[in-house]
């Protein structure tokens, strides 16, 4: 029987983790992201690519979504870390591999992985079990957010410093909160430094997807309801932007999943783009 205190990760996090494998090995290069690290942390069963939800041609627009989005916070954070911002907080970290695949920029910073304590606990051993470790710039942040505990007050005790700039990434997460819980979270951020930049995903009403997509989004959320985690909160850009400024950032932009497509996918001849349902928010203090 699992421990408690050493949690599996959340399935979504799986899942995210083996679609950014999937993405190497069954994508043609050139590959947004290389990341089959996260494969190693979940150490699956070896038929894993046979899970219904990694069919290679049904998950397209979500796995090259994934890599997208990652790809974009790492040239966000690399860009903020050159003109010397020094922490980066990732809310909800999940399986994140930046820390362990990009040590030549992780090292120059402060990185704070906040997620909740079982499955933290979990992804500590697996990195100490592969032998990567937690350097002493790394630290992870357990928080319990079912008991109502503060991410922020937390991450003082980590050593965050409230006066000086951050990063703070958020993603695949904002669909799983209510919207008064995303106003605070970015009341929360936007009292950070002058100069912290937020970006972080948002889903998009149906009607704003793109027209071939809604049957299977149609399907995902379905599926996220009988799962125990149904999708709570859809923002049009506009809303969410106004949202960003109503908690005080001072300046709020939009970034389209066919703003990524243009970034990282042109000239791709296999077709691969990310699914339209899925946006940023990129917020300034």
């Amino acid at each position: 029987m699992e421990n408690d205190q050493t949690a599996a990760p959340d399935s979504t996090a799986v899942r995210v983790a083996l679609w950014r494998a999937m993405h190497v090995q069954i994508d043609s290069p050139p590959h947004v992201l290389e990341d089959e690290l996260g494969l190693r942390l979940v150490a699956p069963d070896a038929d894993w690519r046979k899970r219904p939800d990694m069919d290679p041609e049904a998950t397209r627009g979500y796995r090259a979504g994934i890599v997208a989005r990652a790809h974009f916070i790492e040239d966000l954070v690399t860009e903020r870390a050159n003109g010397g911002v020094a922490q980066y907080v990732i809310l909800g970290a999940g399986l994140d591999t930046f820390a362990q695949r990009r040590p030549e920029i992780a090292s120059r910073l402060r990185i704070f992985e906040v997620d909740r304590p079982g499955p933290q606990a979990w992804k500590r051993q697996r990195l100490i079990q592969l032998g990567f470790g937690i350097p002493e710039w790394l630290r992870l942040v357990p928080v319990d957010f079912e008991a109502h505990a503060s991410w922020s007050e937390r991450l003082a005790v980590a050593g965050f410093n409230a006066s000086r700039p951050a990063v703070v990434a958020s993603t695949g997460v904002a669909m799983y909160l209510t919207k008064d819980a995303i106003a605070a979270t970015l009341r929360q951020i936007a009292a950070l430094a002058p100069g912290s930049t937020l970006a972080m995903t948002f889903i998009l009403p149906e009607h704003l997807v793109d027209t071939d997509e809604r049957e299977q989004i149609q399907a995902v959320q379905k599926s996220a309801r009988a799962s125990g985690t149904p999708f709570l909160s859809f923002f049009s850009p506009p809303d969410i932007m106004a949202l960003a400024r109503d908690a005080g950032f001072t300046q709020a932009k939009h970034v389209s999943a066919n703003d990524l497509f243009k970034r990282y996918f042109t000239g791709r001849t296999d077709g691969l783009r990310p699914s339209s349902g899925e946006a940023f928010l990129v917020a300034t203090t």
